[in-house]
């Protein structure tokens, strides 16, 4: 089954498909290790991994489509990419769906911030109209060529104009054709609960599970599933844990090397394996002369 048909069968299955957020090809390894079935590509923690930056629409869409294609090629389970606003109008969106599915992407979030975006849960967000982020929709719809390429509408409404406006605009989005609608940072479980019993979509809740700073509460993913919702993210996670356990680890070398600490790092012949080193021995095995393998590796 192609990855694009598979993510869309999970969404619609509304069973609350927990997605976690990577922010590279080495953290989309380790999420389909862990046993997740699908993945999104996190602007945020793209634009910190990459540059060092916040999340307000620095990186480029040909930055973004290359770093999620290296997390694409790098899985074998489906992979959503992050477009932000389409890149511009309604015109650039269509580009941007285009060179995502080229990537290799099961379908892209694209959004109803003007550009420059912020991250959904930081303050200083604008909004383009609602007619215009419909038009964005059905041109993101049109240009896709594989009909199962799932197109995630994201509004950042209740930020602004309130839960109402929120899911006016959610339903609006999903008659202009998108497959899931995504309305970022609600501030209740009574809002949740709206938007999964009002919007007639499949919906996708954004869990921003940091100790502080999000502006979402934190649902079980039961109490999600028993709503219907379809998707869960969870984009920001993966990059908080691993800037603690390097916090934690170098914390601890800047004393003194710390021999046999594997509570702190993983084992070597652990990360040659994550990587897939054994795999590439077994294929100079198979193309290259045996006496240039032997020169390598010896008997």
């Amino acid at each position: 089954m192609k990855k694009t048909t598979l993510l869309k069968k999970m969404i619609m299955e509304k069973k609350a498909l927990v997605v976690p957020g990577a922010y590279d090809a080495l953290s989309a390894k380790l999420i389909e290790k862990a046993g997740f079935k699908a993945i999104q590509a996190s602007g945020f923690g793209l634009a910190a991994c990459y540059l060092g930056k916040p999340d307000v629409g620095l990186l480029t869409q040909t930055e973004m489509v290359d770093f999620t294609r290296n997390m694409a090629n790098a899985v074998d389970i489906p992979v959503m990419g992050d477009a932000d606003t389409g890149f511009g109008n309604a015109i650039n969106a269509m580009r941007a769906v285009r060179e995502f599915e080229q990537a290799g992407c099961a379908g892209l979030n694209i959004e109803d911030q003007e550009f420059p975006k912020r991250c959904g849960h930081m303050e200083g967000k604008q909004l383009i109209s609602k007619e215009e982020m419909v038009k964005k929709v059905e041109a993101a719809c049109e240009a896709r060529e594989d009909k199962d390429f799932v197109i995630n509408a994201r509004t950042d409404a209740i930020a602004i104009y309130g839960i109402d406006e929120a899911i006016k605009r959610g339903k609006a989005y999903a008659d202009a054709g998108a497959d899931l609608i995504f309305v970022e940072a609600p501030q209740t479980k009574e809002q949740i609960t709206r938007i999964a019993e009002e919007v007639g979509a499949p919906i996708s809740i954004n869990l921003f599970d940091s100790i502080k700073g999000g502006k979402t509460p934190l649902m079980t993913y039961k109490e999600l599933r028993e709503l219907g919702v379809a998707r869960v993210s969870v984009p920001v996670g993966t990059i908080f844990a691993a800037v603690k356990g390097l916090q934690n680890y170098l914390d601890v070398i800047k004393k003194e090397i710390a021999p046999g600490r594997y509570d702190l790092v993983c084992k070597f012949d652990e990360f040659k394996a994550l990587v897939g080193l054994p795999e590439m021995k077994e294929l100079e095995k198979e193309f290259l002369p045996k006496e240039i393998f032997k020169q390598k590796y010896g008997r």
